[in-house]
């Protein structure tokens, strides 16, 4: 089997209006679709629910649910607020320091610039407490072509190790972070 693309991406909302009103103002994000049910139609429970679909661009889906008999979200308490993301990919670098102070001037408070030497990005959290990430590809071919190189031998050695491999080291050593103004 060979997967054609991912249809889309679900995670819950507190308000499904409000979550779809807060991506189109802040990341011109169009709506697509909204499904809305009073029962699941893969387990038949009866749970009521909004179901709504936003254009992140290039064929890819967001959605949302919003669940209003579940309790209230919550999120894993034994995992990083950082770790837990939705990366979504933009233009250019000028665009994503133009979105940075956009977000900015709406009280949105933004972390980054962050340079990966790879894309330079920035994060910040959804009206539902999703942290989103986004992010300009910086990086040339060469450098995917070295990294492409040690993948396995990287993963390998962190099977066994539990400690970062030095394979990639050059990604990250001399580095001065040097961003656009």
């Amino acid at each position: 089997m060979l997967l054609k693309k991912i249809h889309h991406v679900a995670y819950r909302c507190k308000d499904a209006k409000a979550t779809v009103e807060w991506y189109g103002k802040h990341l011109d994000m169009k709506f697509v679709l909204a499904i809305a049910e009073n029962e699941v139609p893969s387990t038949k429970a009866p749970d009521p629910y909004m179901h709504v679909f936003l254009d992140a661009g290039g064929g890819n889906i967001l959605a949302f649910f919003e669940l209003p008999t579940q309790p209230p979200m919550g999120r894993d308490p034994n995992t990083p607020d950082w770790v837990q993301h939705l990366a979504l990919e933009v233009d250019s670098v000028p665009t994503l320091l133009a979105t940075k102070t956009r977000l900015e001037a709406a009280g949105i408070e933004v972390v980054g610039p962050t340079d990966h030497t790879l894309f330079l990005s920035i994060y910040f959290f959804d009206p539902n407490g999703h942290r989103i990430e986004l992010a300009a590809n910086t990086a040339t071919d060469e450098m995917f072509r070295r990294l492409d190189a040690v993948k396995w031998p990287m993963l390998d050695e962190w099977a066994k190790t539990r400690r970062a491999p030095a394979h990639a080291r050059w990604m990250h050593e001399g580095k001065q972070t040097q961003l656009p103004s």
